[in-house]
């Protein structure tokens, strides 16, 4: 089957999970042309924010006819109540896409509830190949590859802020495990201003910022060499990593 045939073949009914990209660019530089192809079949899409989901369709392809798909928003202010009515369109034999803001859907993402939801009813999810800014910072990092978990946001409380690092401590000691975790760009040099002047100078951080963007950059020092360091992170998304 050639490239033209698949793009108008049936596709499966099922729950497509489409990785967005992390950064600015073209999207056939970070997803596979079949992640592409399967897009332009699909009418029906669950998605974290409109807006950026339909720039990200025309990026995909400007051919896609955008006002011929439907979206419903899936995000923070969702009531749960509103899921299920979301995946009729599959239940009725029909594929759907599920978008994110940047990245995998449902990690770390509102679309977890109806990937749950899609399998507690027995329907079929397809995750599709894209970019993880967890994955990719971890294999950047020289950390634990074996053993990591991602805590999301730390705390905003100062007091809560310090135990969860402390308990970061504690499974980097005792159990050799990876701590992951993120904050909102423009805090990102107070945290890391606060992590040296908190954290054990021997401990080494990593920090992954614009991962696969064009001002990429992935370093990994000692507490005490980032209490010295200069950096300015302020605008760009970026991961954080602690390891011993």
């Amino acid at each position: 089957m050639n490239s033209d045939q698949q793009d108008t073949a049936p596709l499966e009914p099922a729950l497509y999970l489409f990785p967005v990209p992390l950064s600015s660019g073209p999207a056939d530089s970070v997803l596979p042309e079949q992640n592409i192809r399967i897009l332009r079949r699909v009418r029906h899409f669950i998605v974290e924010n409109v807006r950026s989901a339909r720039r990200f369709i025309k990026l995909c392809d400007r051919s896609i006819d955008i006002n011929a798909l439907t979206f419903v928003e899936l995000n923070r202010h969702t009531d749960p109540l509103e899921i299920p009515a979301m995946l009729e369109p599959l239940t009725a034999g029909e594929a759907v896409g599920v978008i994110s803001e940047a990245g995998c859907p449902a990690i770390a993402d509102p679309g977890a509830d109806v990937v749950a939801l899609a399998q507690r009813k027995g329907l079929k999810v397809v995750p599709l190949v894209g970019p993880s800014s967890i994955l990719m910072g971890l294999m950047g990092s020289g950390f634990n590859g074996q053993s990591f978990a991602f805590a999301g946001y730390l705390p905003i409380d100062r007091d809560a802020r310090n135990a969860t690092l402390r308990t970061f401590r504690q499974r980097i000691e005792r159990e050799h495990q990876t701590q992951i975790f993120i904050e909102t760009p423009y805090r990102n040099n107070k945290l890391i201003a606060e992590l040296a002047e908190t954290l054990p100078p021997t401990l080494r951080l990593c920090v992954a910022a614009d991962i696969t963007g064009p001002t990429e950059s992935i370093i990994t020092r000692p507490i005490a060499q980032w209490r010295k360091a200069t950096y300015d992170y302020s605008k760009t998304p970026a991961i954080f990593l602690l390891y011993s």
